[in-house]
């Protein structure tokens, strides 16, 4: 019995004294002889403020993957440097068209926006030595213009009409960008004498509403709805990041559209990829596309289509939905279509903020309210990937506005996921 009993205790002491020098090299963050010695990843340094663009996270959100049994991803868009997935729009659109000659450096991009593209050329058009002059509808958040004078682009104001309306705030812009390079033009052929420079060395030419100087290199109308540059940022860009990172294992991808270009850009890819993967649009309350997609016409038989002359939008939402196709959109490969309201917005924004801690723009709760209509729709085990294209703090002003929702009837009131009943 002694023999037996003293070859236990040495087993015991053995077992520790090995684990005491296990410790010891883990402690020390020395590799065990037997272990294989890790190599350090090294980051080299991004490329400036462009370097900075892209390779954003694709990130589960816990809260509605736990509430579907699916795996909800959303690409967290508003970690770019302009704080949304503009700034691949607006990247692609400035290095076409410097490629092209149609912009050089020195210019202005003109371009009539919501807010988040806008704020994304803003960003990024100094970086490429140019300015940026916006036409933004007089009704958005007021924070976006805000940031935008901040930026240093110049910031014109108009009011909401249709795009049938020559006031509309892309025609406006594109009439712009025409002015600006008239003067260019001008100033190239008659050689202003040094006696027309005024003492701080710019002249001016009032030109309706807006000033430019005459020393400009001309002017790039960016034309996000209608430049297939946005479709291409996203076919060559943020789609291949999602195929990558989901190791090409996905079931679904769903999006609102405003220039369509997101949209179009990363389900062709992912269906070119894969014909399997399913795409869809979530479209909100005044936008046509959800009757395009699923009737094939936007409006009633009482309705021209394009022909609206009043503003059609009935939403809170900004930088989603539209009244017309436009090239970007055409592009888009998509298995049908869901609708969103306003309270479904306003309710998933602030879901994810108390369960997930994201503060997120009305854009990215509705993509995420989309998200959970897929996941109703195709039953847990699947995978869907969504964006949040942008953060909450662009819309201060109205989305997370206490008042400006109780004005409308839109005051969020529900603790989980009921204000989502299945369709």
């Amino acid at each position: 019995m002694e023999l037996p009993r003293r070859a236990a205790v040495v087993a015991v002491l053995s077992a520790l004294v090995l684990s005491s020098c296990y410790c010891y090299y883990k402690y020390r963050s020395v590799n065990l002889p037997w272990e294989k010695k890790k190599k350090k990843k090294t980051q080299r340094p991004k490329s400036g403020l462009l370097g900075c663009i892209g390779d954003t996270p694709l990130i589960r959100i816990d809260s509605l993957s736990n509430a579907t049994g699916c795996e909800i991803l959303a690409k967290a868009e508003f970690l770019n440097p302009g704080g949304s997935v503009k700034d691949r729009v607006a990247r692609k659109i400035i290095e076409e068209a410097l490629d092209s000659g149609d912009l050089v450096c020195g210019g202005i991009v003109i371009e009539g926006s919501a807010g988040s593209t806008a704020i994304s050329l803003a960003t990024v058009a100094p970086a490429y030595g140019c300015k940026c002059h916006v036409v933004i509808p007089d009704d958005v958040a007021i924070e976006k213009s805000q940031i935008l004078e901040a930026l240093g682009a110049t910031v014109e104001r108009v009011r909401p009409v249709s795009i049938t309306h020559r006031d509309h705030f892309v025609n406006v812009a594109r009439r712009r960008a025409l002015e600006v390079t008239k003067i260019a033009s001008e100033q190239r052929e008659t050689h202003k004498s040094e006696a027309d420079i005024h003492e701080n060395g710019h002249t001016f030419q009032k030109v309706d509403h807006q000033v430019f100087t005459t020393d400009c290199k001309g002017g790039f109308f960016a034309d996000q709805f209608e430049n297939l540059a946005n479709f291409r940022a996203h076919y060559e860009w943020t789609g291949p990041e999602i195929w990558e990172q989901t190791g090409g294992y996905l079931h679904a991808f769903i999006a609102a559209a405003g220039t369509g270009g997101t949209l179009a850009g990363i389900s062709r890819f992912l269906q070119e990829k894969n014909p399997n993967v399913k795409c869809f649009l979530i479209d909100p309350p005044g936008s046509g596309l959800f009757n395009k997609v699923t009737r094939g016409v936007m409006y009633t038989k009482e309705e021209a289509e394009g022909r609206r002359l009043k503003n059609p939008f009935d939403t809170i939402t900004e930088g989603i939905g539209i009244n017309r196709l436009t090239k970007n959109f055409m592009m888009a490969k998509l298995d049908g279509a869901y609708r969103g309201t306003d309270l479904e917005a306003v309710e998933m924004s602030r879901f994810l903020l108390r369960n997930d801690g994201l503060f997120v723009g009305s854009s990215s709760a509705m993509n995420c309210v989309g998200a959970v209509r897929v996941a109703q729709t195709l039953g847990p085990g699947h995978t869907i990937v969504t964006i949040l294209c942008d953060s909450g703090m662009r819309h201060l002003s109205k989305f997370y506005n206490s008042q400006y929702l109780v004005d409308l009837g839109l005051t969020p009131s529900a603790k989980g996921l009921e204000f989502l009943v299945p369709a």
